[in-house]
């Protein structure tokens, strides 16, 4: 099972940001197990954390902005991009700034950083949002979509469309994080014909030649661009043709549809876990990719627990002869027909009910339910599997449940359901007590959950 990961060790860059022009100084540094993301503002009163979570964006024009309270922090998709990419759970980021730095407007020197320091794991299992149904963003406005579709690991294929002779219509994709290498030097990029109002928003005093990608698609009077070039301080009058204005040239051909691969992946990781799926976005930009991190952080909030996967076609970890051996029930009170997972502190097990179960002859006859504390015997059979496994010859050895507490029903039990038992340790085992906690689905929806103690005792 992978363990969630933080930084080997710190990183620091100075730099000025984009949109204030300040210098900046800014460091990323390890942090615990289920930290997350977390930004510091080392420069005010007290030291304010800012979760960088996608329910704390306040603002998306021109980059993402967090917020808590009074204090904010801007154009943070870039480095969070380069961390959820390496696949970096946990981190502590401390800035002297409203903004983190610019730098050469792409992922790159954060990723270069993190390959230089490394990763170190952490003891706690990774946890992943695992997208299980279509889900769907749109903007009628811009025209822009965002659809989200299951898929063995992170994905995204990425459309870029704008009403330009010089930058059109551009595709790139990703089809794994591990390549992010291919896309993480893509600048970011602005239209000449953009900059005037930019500016007069009192954006981009920071922006040059060296971090943007500066983009001439309509012919302006040269005293205009005269004008802009002394506003910014950067040499972008004398143009007589239209194109790319830059010291350095394109890195790709398609480098303006990466960056928004990169921006599309630094928004993701507002959603505070690794994501299992694919994104097919259509004229992505910060606004509407915020609008599925939320979506997301929603379904996470409402469900603390995803229902775990189940492929029938898969072999079990445990069939139903290996289950008697460990434990002492037998027909009709043995509740767990197969083991799909086994770790060190949780275990997945299977319960199909049938119309012939005993039970449902007296509950009830005219409308067969199972009963609530069969679910929960259920469970505990489940959890008395993976107290055994803790111990060695676990077949000389018996489960006895001291407690039960928290029982919850969320919805009925029918004949055609497949329990998908799902019992974790809430703390190491000591003493010989075990204490967890159980959590029944039906396909994606949580039907039932307890909490249980329980001693394991060696047979006489």
């Amino acid at each position: 099972m992978l363990k969630q990961t933080t930084l080997a060790g710190s990183f620091s860059f100075q730099g000025k940001g984009v949109h204030t022009g300040l210098n900046i100084s800014i460091s990323f540094h390890p942090a615990p197990d289920n930290y997350g993301y977390k930004v510091i503002r080392t420069d005010l009163s007290g030291e304010p954390v800012i979760d960088a979570v996608a329910e704390n964006v306040v603002d998306t024009l021109r980059g993402t902005i967090i917020a808590k309270h009074d204090c904010q922090v801007s154009t943070i998709e870039h480095a969070l991009a380069a961390l959820y990419a390496a696949g970096i759970d946990n981190c502590r980021i401390e800035t002297d700034a409203p903004e983190f730095p610019i730098l050469d407007g792409s992922s790159k020197p954060y990723s270069e950083a993190i390959r230089r320091v490394g990763i170190a794991e952490g003891q706690a299992p990774k946890d992943y949002y695992i997208v299980k149904h279509k889900m769907e963003v749109k903007d009628k406005a811009t025209g822009a979509s965002l659809t989200l579709l299951p898929d063995d690991s992170f994905c995204a294929d990425v459309l870029i469309s704008f009403d330009s002779p010089v930058l059109s219509n551009q595709h790139a994709s990703l089809h794994d994080l591990s390549l992010f290498h291919e896309i993480e030097a893509a600048r970011t990029f602005v239209f000449v014909r953009e900059i005037e109002a930019l500016l007069n928003s009192g954006r981009i005093k920071g922006g040059d030649l060296d971090n943007a990608i500066v983009i001439y698609d309509r012919e302006m009077p040269q005293d205009d661009l005269r004008q802009l070039a002394a506003k910014l301080d950067i040499p972008i009058d004398g143009i007589s043709s239209t194109g790319y204005i830059n010291h350095k040239p394109l890195t790709y051909d398609n480098e303006p549809a990466r960056h928004k691969l990169i921006d599309l992946i630094g928004d993701m990781a507002l959603i505070g876990k690794p994501l299992k799926g694919r994104i097919i976005a259509s004229r992505p930009g910060h606004k509407i990719n915020n609008q599925l991190a939320r979506m997301i952080r929603k379904d996470i909030k409402q469900n603390d627990m995803q229902a775990p996967t189940y492929n029938p076609n898969s072999s079990p970890i445990m069939d139903v002869n290996r289950i008697k051996e460990l434990l002492p029930h037998r027909y009709p009170f043995l509740l767990v027909d197969k083991i799909i997972e086994l770790e060190e502190n949780y275990i997945v097990g299977l319960k199909n009910i049938s119309v012939n179960e005993p039970f449902f002859q007296g509950h009830f006859p005219q409308e067969p339910i199972m009963p609530g504390v069969l679910q929960v015997e259920a469970m505990a059979q489940t959890g008395g599997l993976l107290v055994l496994n803790s111990v060695d010859e676990p077949e000389r050895y018996s489960t006895y449940f001291m407690k039960v507490d928290q029982v919850k029903f969320r919805q009925k039990v029918v004949p055609g359901d497949t329990l998908i038992l799902r019992l974790e340790l809430t703390s190491p085992i000591r003493r010989n007590i075990a204490t967890m906690k159980g959590r029944v689905f039906v396909g994606d929806k949580l039907v039932s959950e307890a909490e249980f103690m329980a001693q394991i005792i060696k047979n006489k």
